[in-house]
């Protein structure tokens, strides 16, 4: 084990380099886990990828605004999955930085209790800077944490913009966390989280206002909006439920469309890292091509 994790410092992982991680992380090793989830944010993730025959994970999205609760909310859902023998990891992802680790990470007094559990992997994926971002970020962790055996993973977001849909494209359901008030269900709004909401949740239920709040989401979204108290445990179960129920009612059309999702927003992805982008973008900013042929000598699509 000590030899093939060593070989991934001298350079780029081979497929028995990676064979070799995968071993170690199947044998309980944390910081194979860790290498493993490294290189699916980089360049090397072909080979990884290549390395990984796996099945599908059951992954839960967990969004909404900053200091809605989400690191809270996780935690108990963390607990309840561990209730029931089930293997949970948590990816906290944030685009933006590759140093907060995601607002979840940044609060060990709320994940304290789990962060020992050898079921339980708590893990930041910070994509700025790797190859693809979070697009191509994600989906390869998630074939990570599936070749391990991980049951469920719960995927929370900072619920600020694209990473949210990228996510729910990902996720079944994804669950959007709000607090009572106009306020924050306005900031959800404008942030497009109502549009990727499979299940809405006010949490801090037992504040002013939520009553209200819940009635205001109903008639925005036409969806049922569930109550938690996530801090005291309260609507825990009832939001695993719901999960659940979301789960099982999931069709071919269902993950036809995710997938979709997914496909395209890879693909702009990789078509933002093209080496034809720039000559493309200074010949259209010149006139000497006008955006049209552009798009399609990008794409290598024959003229029109």
């Amino acid at each position: 084990m000590g030899t093939g994790l060593s070989a991934h410092r001298e350079g780029p992982p081979g497929p028995a380099a990676v064979a070799a991680l995968l071993d170690a992380a199947r044998g309980g090793s944390r910081r194979a886990v860790g290498r493993l989830l490294t290189l699916a944010e980089g360049p090397e993730r072909g080979v990884l990828l290549d390395a990984i025959d796996a099945g599908p994970v059951r992954v839960v999205g967990v969004t909404g605004p900053p200091g809605a609760g989400k690191s809270t909310t996780i935690a108990a859902l963390v607990g309840a999955y561990r209730e029931r023998g089930l293997r949970v990891a948590v990816l906290a992802v944030d685009p933006s930085s590759p140093y907060s680790g995601g607002a979840i990470l940044g609060d060990r007094i709320r994940m304290a209790q789990h962060v020992s559990d050898p079921d339980v992997l708590i893990r930041s994926l910070a994509t700025r800077g790797h190859l693809g971002g979070l697009a191509a970020a994600v989906p390869a962790a998630l074939r990570v944490l599936a070749a391990l055996d991980f049951d469920v993973v719960l995927l929370e977001s900072v619920g600020v913009g694209q990473s949210e849909v990228e996510i729910a494209a990902v996720a079944d359901p994804t669950v959007v966390v709000l607090n009572p008030g106009a306020g924050d269900a306005v900031q959800a709004a404008k942030a497009g989280l109502l549009e990727v909401a499979d299940l809405l949740v006010v949490n801090k239920a037992d504040r002013e206002g939520a009553a209200q709040t819940v009635r205001d989401l109903h008639v925005e979204t036409g969806l049922a909006v569930l109550t938690l108290v996530a801090i005291r445990g309260e609507g825990v179960p009832e939001l695993v439920e719901a999960i659940e129920a979301h789960h099982r009612a999931d069709d071919p059309d269902r993950r036809a469309a995710r997938a979709r999702v997914q496909v395209l927003s890879l693909a702009q992805t990789l078509l933002r890292s093209h080496p034809d982008l720039d000559g493309l973008v200074a010949e259209v900013g010149d006139g000497r091509s006008d955006v049209y042929g552009a798009a399609r000598r990008l794409l290598a699509l024959p003229a029109e």
